[in-house]
């Protein structure tokens, strides 16, 4: 978050607190109405005091419009979010996670020994990947080399389609499944 954002957020939270503190001492009776009243006309009637109070509020305006309307993010950092955006002499190429995901899912599934897999991938600022694979196994699976032949196959495959450096492949083991026979009729 930007300064400016964070400025106006505590800001516009400092006078919601005192616009609740001056209701709520109002509805207790502990603070008078012709105070308030008499307080608002010196400021509108005293020119120094008004010209103040005007200045402030277009100010307050101002921020409230750069809050609601401008994003303080970037359009490059939300894509980041998105993927990874590739750049070279012809163009660019945003990478979807979902891409990154698929290609994961595919690797995987080519092994026999696993069932099921659901793969999440995240992309930090500087554009580094770390995949995280669940995976459902049969019980004839060696887990150690399938686990690590999945990582190597998985960086290969990923570094060869999309030229990106995976740096970490992190896979856990959800379940052991039952292999299904298949149905033989007589």
């Amino acid at each position: 978050m930007k300064f400016l954002d964070r400025f106006n957020l505590v800001l516009f939270s400092i006078l919601i607190l005192l616009i609740s503190l001056i209701i709520c001492l109002l509805s207790f009776g502990w603070l008078s109405l012709d105070l308030v009243l008499d307080g608002i006309e010196s400021l509108v009637t005293n020119v120094v005091a008004n010209n103040i109070s005007l200045g402030i509020a277009i100010v307050l305006i101002l921020l409230a419009i750069k809050s609601i309307f401008f994003n303080s993010f970037s359009k490059e950092k939300m894509e980041n979010k998105e993927g990874i955006l590739l750049e070279n002499d012809n163009g660019k190429l945003l990478v979807s996670k979902d891409t990154i995901e698929s290609l994961t899912n595919a690797v995987v599934k080519s092994f026999e020994s696993a069932e099921s897999v659901m793969t999440k991938v995240d992309v930090d600022s500087e554009s580094h990947v770390k995949i995280y694979i669940t995976l459902f196994v049969y019980p004839d699976a060696i887990i150690k080399e399938l686990s690590s032949k999945l990582q190597a196959n998985v960086k290969e495959t990923i570094k060869k389609s999309l030229d990106l450096d995976v740096t970490e492949v992190n896979i856990r083991i959800k379940n052991i499944s039952v292999k299904k026979e298949p149905n033989i009729k007589e």
